[in-house]
C-alpha cells in the first residue's frame, strides 16, 4: 500500500507494475566510470543490480546516491544544458509485478491539483517528467510549447493523470480515500475472516506468508460520490509513505494569528481579488516569508497593482535564500522579487510603487484592528494597519496517522517530520525506514524535494521490495 499519489507514488506504481529498466544496448553515457559499470551486466535490469555500486561516485543537485543514479541515467547531461536520450530501454515483465494499490485524497498528481494552474514551476519542465513518456513529448501532443523551459501546474497535473492511463495504471489507484491510521499488528490477532478474504482476493496486496509474523493494518475511509464517508482496512506487509509536505503550513506561533484577516495559504489571496475584498485602494497585503510561494504572492500582487508589505527575518545578501541560488536568466520574474527585496526597503524608497521591504523583521504580533507589530534586529517596533496577511514560510507533512505522528522515524526523533530540517531516517539504497521494518518513506518525506529526484527513491524501493518478494532473476 502506498500513501500518496504525486509524482513518487506515480513512479513506484510503474515500476511495481512490472516495468522494468535496462542498460540500452550502444548507447553512451557521458560519465565514463558509469557507463563502465553500465556495461559490465548489460542484461541484468537496474532493479537486480547493487544500486550502491552503480551511485558511487555521481555528484550533483541532491543528497541522495540513487536520486543522482536514477536522474543522470534518465537525462544524462541536462545538468550541462545538453538534451542527450536516456540510457534506459523499459522492458514489461508482467510476472515481475507486484500487486499494490495507490491511496491518494485527490486525482493521480497529488498536490499538484491544489496549486493554482496558471504558476509556473521552478523546475525546468523536462524534470518533472516521469520514466518513459518525457514531458515535452506530451506537451508536443497539445500542440503546446514549454515557456522559457517550464511548465504550468495545470499541464503538470494533466500530465500525471495522463501518464496513469496511458501506462495501464488506473486499476492501482483508489482517488478521494483519507488514512486514518497505520499501525503494526501481530498476523494472528486478524480475524480468520479477513485472512479468507485477502486469500480469495488473489493475495491482493499480502502473500499470506507464514514468514509474516506482523503486519501493517491501514484503516481510513473512502468518500463516495455522494459525499458519505466508507470505512475500510487494509492489511498490508509493506507500506510507503508518499504523502509530501503540502499538507499543513507553518504557523508563526505568534499572538492573532487565528484571525480571520490572517491565512497560510497563497490561495487566499487569489479568492480576495477575486471577490473583491483588496484592491488598488486597500491597505497593503502583508507577505511573510522569503521563500518562491511568498515570491508568487508578491508577483501576483503586483500584477493586481494591489499594495504590498513584505516582511523576513534574513538579510538581503543572505547565501541561503532561495534568490541567491538561481540563475538569473532562467528564472527572470524571481530575480525582479529579489531585485525589488534589495531596493524597496523602508529606510530608503525605491523605483517600484506599491511596494515595501523589511528584510531582518518578524512580526510580533496581529491586532483584532488589523493592525500588525513588527521588530526589527536591533529591538525596534513597527506598526502598519495592513488589509490581510499573508504567511507562506513553508509547510510541514501531516503525519497523524502515524503513531506519535511519526516523530519516532526522523533523524532527529526528538523533533516533528520536517522534509528540510529533519526528514524520515531511511536507508539510501532501499528507502526503508531505519525504525521500522516493512515502512518506506519517499520524496519530500525523505528529503528529495524536486520531481527529478523522488524517482530514485521509487527505484530503491521497487528494487527492495522485488527482493523481498523474491521476483528476482537468478
Amino acid at each position: 500500500v502506498f500513501l500518496g499519489n504525486g509524482p513518487s507514488g506515480i513512479c513506484l506504481s510503474y515500476l511495481l507494475s512490472g516495468y522494468i529498466p535496462y542498460f540500452k544496448r550502444d548507447s553512451l553515457h557521458p560519465h565514463p566510470v558509469l557507463q563502465r559499470k553500465l556495461e559490465e551486466a548489460p542484461d541484468v535490469s537496474i532493479l537486480d543490480q547493487d544500486l550502491e555500486y552503480l551511485s558511487e561516485g555521481l555528484e550533483g543537485r541532491s543528497h541522495s546516491p540513487v536520486a543522482l543514479l536514477f536522474d543522470t541515467l534518465q537525462r544524462p547531461d541536462t545538468d550541462f544544458g545538453g538534451t542527450a536520450e536516456s540510457v534506459l530501454s523499459w522492458w514489461h515483465e508482467t510476472d515481475r509485478a507486484i500487486p499494490h494499490l495507490v491511496l491518494g485524497r485527490n486525482a493521480p498528481g497529488g498536490a499538484w491539483h491544489s496549486i493554482e494552474g496558471s504558476m509556473v514551476t521552478l523546475s525546468r519542465g523536462e524534470w518533472m517528467g516521469l520514466p518513459d513518456l518525457p514531458f515535452k513529448d506530451w506537451l508536443k501532443q497539445k500542440r503546446r510549447g514549454l515557456r522559457n523551459n517550464r511548465a504550468t501546474a495545470e499541464d503538470i497535473a494533466q500530465y500525471y493523470q495522463h501518464y496513469v492511463v496511458r501506462k495501464g495504471l488506473q486499476k492501482n489507484f483508489r482517488s478521494g480515500t483519507v488514512v486514518t491510521s497505520v499501525r503494526k499488528v501481530s498476523a494472528e490477532s486478524i480475524s480468520s475472516h479477513a485472512q479468507k478474504d485477502l486469500q480469495e482476493n488473489s493475495d491482493l496486496l499480502w502473500n499470506f506468508n507464514e514468514r509474516s509474523t506482523e503486519v501493517f493494518q491501514v484503516d481510513g475511509f473512502f468518500k463516495t460520490v455522494k459525499g458519505d464517508k466508507e470505512p475500510f482496512s487494509i492489511y498490508a506487509e509493506n507500506v510507503v509513505l508518499a504523502t509530501g509536505t503540502y499538507d499543513s503550513p507553518t504557523w508563526l506561533g505568534v499572538k492573532g494569528e487565528n484571525l480571520s484577516y490572517v491565512h497560510h495559504q497563497l490561495s487566499a489571496l487569489e479568492e480576495a481579488v477575486k471577490n473583491n475584498s483588496v484592491g488598488i485602494m486597500s491597505d497593503p497585503v502583508l507577505i511573510v516569508g522569503a521563500g518562491l510561494t511568498a515570491a508568487d504572492a508578491i508577483l501576483f500582487a503586483h500584477h493586481c497593482n494591489i499594495p504590498v508589505i513584505h516582511v523576513f527575518r534574513r538579510r538581503v545578501t543572505d547565501p541561503g535564500l532561495i534568490f541567491n541560488q538561481l540563475p538569473k536568466m532562467m528564472y527572470p520574474e524571481y530575480h525582479k522579487v529579489h531585485q525589488m527585496m534589495k531596493e524597496q526597503s523602508a529606510a530608503c524608497a525605491g523605483p517600484y510603487e506599491r511596494y515595501v521591504s523589511l528584510p531582518e523583521h518578524h512580526v510580533l504580533s496581529f491586532g483584532k484592528d488589523k493592525k500588525c507589530i513588527f521588530q526589527d534586529k536591533n529591538g525596534y517596533q513597527k506598526v502598519y494597519k495592513i488589509s490581510m496577511a499573508l504567511v507562506l514560510t513553508g509547510s510541514n507533512p501531516n503525519l497523524s496517522f502515524l503513531p506519535n505522528n511519526g516523530i519516532d522515524l526522523a533523524m532527529d526523533s526528538g523533533q516533528p517530520v520536517n522534509p528540510k530540517r529533519n526528514p524520515i531516517d531511511v536507508d539510501p539504497f532501499s528507502y526503508e525506514c531505519t525504525q521500522e521494518k516493512g515502512l518506506y518513506a519517499l520524496g519530500p518525506l525523505a528529503g528529495d524535494n524536486f520531481v527529478r529526484f523522488v524517482q530514485g527513491g521509487a527505484l530503491a524501493v521497487a528494487s527492495s521490495l522485488l527482493k523481498k518478494a523474491n521476483k528476482n532473476p537468478p
